[in-house]
């Protein structure tokens, strides 16, 4: 019984939904403002983790499962949200390009920024209500700060020149050009700081999982440690505080990577 249960929160672990299967399933549901799909990819996991810890070792199996389906699904999140924000990041770069050089040129901005349908996706959606607001004569630089997503740090930045440019009579196409410039060098950078921090994050990850592999070596061994952890008050309280500082310690670690890589 301990066995099966044991794998069965295994699967539950890998098997937490991959990014494209929860873009499937959010092309059923479409999420809206009230509902955000992180719930549902959150709480399956949590709910899968808590029954397989609780069929294990009772109680404190079920939060020990739980808080180990939050650790790997945030682990997971964390990389597509990186992932996500490189994409955005590297389309917005190349649609500020092309709108220096259309300005350059001697296109006015509302028609520089009507081009936008041309680009990629990410920076369509991301500057469609800028390019809407030049059509109308509205606040530019407001429909900028408007723009959601990994990017919205150089939503910020671009609203910044385009204000500038506005208020002190600066040509458009050269505080675009600077931003663009900003922006490429951020995407450089922060791709070669994530390489560097390939061999932390693997490091990261095998001490992570190093208190499960001692506990099923244990097992293996004979001497029992889920009879431990399962057998009584002291065995819970162990198991739920063990679990609790390595996911703490995970997520202590995951902050330090982040913060290595630029904004």
């Amino acid at each position: 019984m301990v066995s099966v249960a044991l794998l069965l929160l295994f699967g539950a672990v890998v098997c937490l939904p991959h990014r494209v299967a929860a873009g499937r399933l959010t092309a059923l549901w479409p999420p809206t403002p009230e509902r955000r799909p992180r719930a549902w990819r959150l709480g399956g996991p949590v709910v899968v983790g808590a029954v397989t810890g609780l069929l294990t070792a009772g109680l404190g199996g079920a939060l020990a499962g739980a808080l180990l389906a939050v650790t790997v699904a945030r682990a997971r999140a964390d990389r597509t949200a990186r992932a996500a924000g490189a994409a955005e990041a590297n389309e917005l770069a190349e649609a500020l390009q092309r709108i220096t050089d259309e300005l350059r040129a001697g296109s006015h901005p509302a028609t520089a920024l009507a081009g936008v349908t041309a680009d990629g996706p990410i920076a369509a959606r991301l500057l469609a209500p800028a390019a809407t607001a030049a059509r109308l004569g509205d606040d530019v630089p407001a429909a900028l700060r408007r723009g959601q997503g990994g990017a919205s740090a150089e939503l910020a930045r671009v609203a910044a020149a385009w204000s500038l440019a506005e208020r002190h009579g600066v040509p458009l196409a050269d505080v675009l050009g600077g931003v663009h410039d900003d922006i490429r060098w951020r995407v450089r950078f922060g791709a070669a700081v994530q390489a560097q921090l390939s061999g932390p994050r693997a490091t990261a990850g095998v001490l992570t999982a190093l208190p499960g592999l001692g506990v099923a070596l244990g097992q293996m061994l004979g001497t029992n440690p889920v009879g431990v952890l399962r057998g009584g008050p002291l065995g819970q309280v162990l198991l739920v505080v063990g679990l609790g500082l390595v996911a703490a310690g995970r997520a202590w670690t995951d902050q330090i990577l982040r913060r290595a890589v630029p904004r």
